[in-house]
């Protein structure tokens, strides 16, 4: 059996781009990029923390230290500059591959400069 588990996380990253005349993808800071171990070209979820919107594309890099998180094509409909975002990878895992295996996650404040990482999510308390 096979399982489909979080990789990669850029919490709460703040959109700075919206570029609908752009071929499709995100254009992410190259530094944010190398530190959640997401590859240029890799598939990546969008969770739009501001209208609900999900949606799929992929990762192309921007300028290291740049801050930018540039959502380009048709998915420029999606989110606006401002809008908060979750963006996510995922990795398909063997079941032996899962025992060992931890996400990076990385939290951003509202200029997508680097808050932590962490390799868990805290247990949710009621």
């Amino acid at each position: 059996m096979q399982l489909t588990l979080l990789k990669a996380k850029l919490h709460h990253a703040c959109v700075t781009h919206s570029e609908l005349e752009y071929e499709g993808s995100c254009a992410i800071d190259g530094l944010l990029l190398d530190t959640a171990g997401i590859r240029e070209y890799e598939q990546i979820h969008i969770y739009n923390k501001t209208n609900g919107e999900r949606f799929t594309t992929y990762a192309i890099r921007a300028q290291e230290g740049s801050g930018t998180i540039s959502v380009n094509g048709a998915a420029a409909h999606r989110a606006n500059p401002g809008d908060r975002v979750i963006i996510c990878s995922y990795a398909i895992l063997t079941q032996q591959e899962a025992l060992n295996f931890q996400p990076t996650l990385v939290y951003l404040d509202e200029h997508n400069h680097i808050t932590r990482t962490s390799h868990s999510i805290p247990v949710q308390v009621a």
